[in-house]
């Protein structure tokens, strides 16, 4: 526009036209103002709709303009040799995606500018293209005709070259943020670096010390935290419709142990780490928990203020809950769902050196369990061992423990229980296997052999164990001399 205006202002002098830096037409509208009158009197006010009806309308306003002349600069930019040469090549020049830009300058035109401007395309004679700025000025003649107009082309096609390479990079980017296969979250901190930075300013050192005091200062900064977008695995992660969804409702994500976590995050901040890694747990919008990895980095160029930072979640439930399995598996016995013996052996070993004592010890056999497994078979075996599971866990509370450690030997931990408490356990075991039995009654009895026997303080459990253990072989003659049937059956 500014080669329009100046342009103006110079006299009709041949040599200036020609020596001036920009791209130069003289052109003739006449043509055009007289398709405009034309439609103008047909009742055409919405140009826009009329020309969208039929393109072949702003081809024909494109090929009516007349070219007076050119400079050389014109010239050379779209590849022709002479005015000749250019004039009758124009429909090569604007065609195609060149006519809706064109279409622009004629609504201006329309609505009676005198200046008009577009960025457009034109071709040049090779067929290349070329991305160019249009800057034009309509002289009106003394009888108000459009035979003088100066038209100033600028070639910008490096640069929309460039405008064009940074659309597909910020697409490409976008694609990458919202198509990842983890959890990404655009965020600002800039509130919590603030309320850091105050702390600092304050004299405050020892920050971990700080928010132990003050635990109100780790909830204050969870609400500062202002998330910016989260992309569509983020939205399937945590179960949310849409992202409004999911914004509305951060409270029933980052609740409970996220505190804790939360807190070590400050204080990796506060330490100067822009970047850090941790296992976090947040929750679904369905109340489900999430074991995630979190990671956190500060974007490039916000170090200053972390108006931008960057947090990636990657879902590792499943694997916690092999983990927790695996580790299930190394402390339970499958069957019964009891402790199994390696968890049993570490027992003794802790309650050997810590107590506390004095410490109670019940072993139980479960009686007929061959018998059953030769007649019944082991299907039947097998669901006579989860009911003595059933029957242990019932009686036994925490701090006490109940394990399997043999095919049908058990054992019952009781921590700071007197052989009153013990006695009190072997009553409730014999009531509660009974009932279970009464409940079973088409299947086979749950009967147990019982020894049991207490550690006071200073002696050995392994010596309690014994003195069990032959309590609980003389129970179990007892048990096989009343029942011959059974004892003739069990060999």
């Amino acid at each position: 526009m500014a080669t329009s205006l100046l342009l103006q202002s110079i006299p009709d002098q041949g040599d200036l036209f020609e020596l001036m830096p920009v791209a130069l037409w003289e052109e003739d509208f006449t043509a055009l103002k007289a398709i405009f009158d034309e439609w103008r009197a047909r009742g055409v006010t919405d140009l826009h709709s009329f020309l969208q009806e039929d393109l072949d309308r702003v081809s024909l306003c494109a090929h009516s303009i007349q070219i007076k002349r050119v400079n050389q600069r014109a010239l050379s930019m779209l590849g022709a040799n002479s005015l000749e040469q250019l004039s009758d090549s124009l429909s090569r020049v604007i065609r195609g995606e060149a006519l809706l830009p064109y279409m622009q300058e004629l609504l201006q035109i329309w609505e009676g500018n005198t200046n008009f401007s577009s960025t457009t395309v034109n071709y040049r004679l090779d067929g290349s293209r070329i991305d160019v700025r249009v800057n034009g000025t309509i002289h009106p003649d003394g009888h108000g005709g459009w035979s003088r107009v100066i038209v100033a082309f600028e070639d910008i096609s490096e640069q929309e070259a460039a405008r064009r390479a940074l659309l597909i990079s910020e697409a490409e980017a976008r694609a990458l943020f919202n198509d990842s296969p983890v959890s990404i979250w655009l965020e600002n901190f800039n509130l919590i670096k603030v309320r850091l930075d105050e702390l600092r300013n304050r004299g405050i050192v020892d920050f971990r010390t700080f928010i132990d005091v003050h635990p109100d200062f780790v909830e204050l900064c969870m609400r500062d935290i202002h998330v910016l977008d989260v992309n569509q695995h983020t939205l399937s992660l945590f179960g949310a419709r849409n992202k409004g969804e999911l914004l509305n409702r951060l409270d029933e994500v980052f609740r409970d142990e996220m505190r804790d976590f939360f807190a070590e995050q400050l204080i990796a901040l506060w330490d100067g780490k822009l970047f850090h890694e941790r296992e976090v747990m947040n929750y679904r919008l369905d109340g489900e928990p999430l074991n995630l990895i979190l990671q956190f980095s500060v974007m490039p160029g916000r170090e200053t203020d972390w108006a931008k930072v960057l947090v990636s979640l990657t879902d590792i439930t499943a694997r916690k809950k092999a983990e927790a399995y695996l580790e299930y598996l190394g402390k339970h016995d499958v069957l019964t769902g009891l402790h199994n013996r390696s968890y049993y052996t570490d027992e003794i070993n802790r309650l050997n050196r810590k107590g506390p004592f004095p410490v109670a010890i019940i072993l139980i056999d479960l009686n007929g369990l061959k018998p059953v497994n030769d007649e019944l078979g082991h299907a039947e075996g097998d669901a006579m061992l989860r009911r003595a599971g059933e029957i242990l866990k019932q009686v036994v509370d925490r701090p006490g423990c109940a394990a399997r450690i043999g095919g049908d030997e058990f054992v019952i931990l009781l921590p700071a229980n007197s052989e009153q408490d013990m006695q009190g356990v072997l009553e409730n075991l014999a009531k509660v296997a009974e009932l279970n039995n009464q409940f079973h009654s088409s299947k086979p009895p749950v009967l147990f052999s019982v020894g049991a026997a207490t550690c006071d303080a200073g002696g050995k459990i392994e010596a309690a164990i014994l003195r069990a253990d032959i309590a609980m072989y003389e129970n179990k003659r007892d048990f096989y001399a009343s029942s011959p049937t059974m004892n003739r059956r069990q060999t």
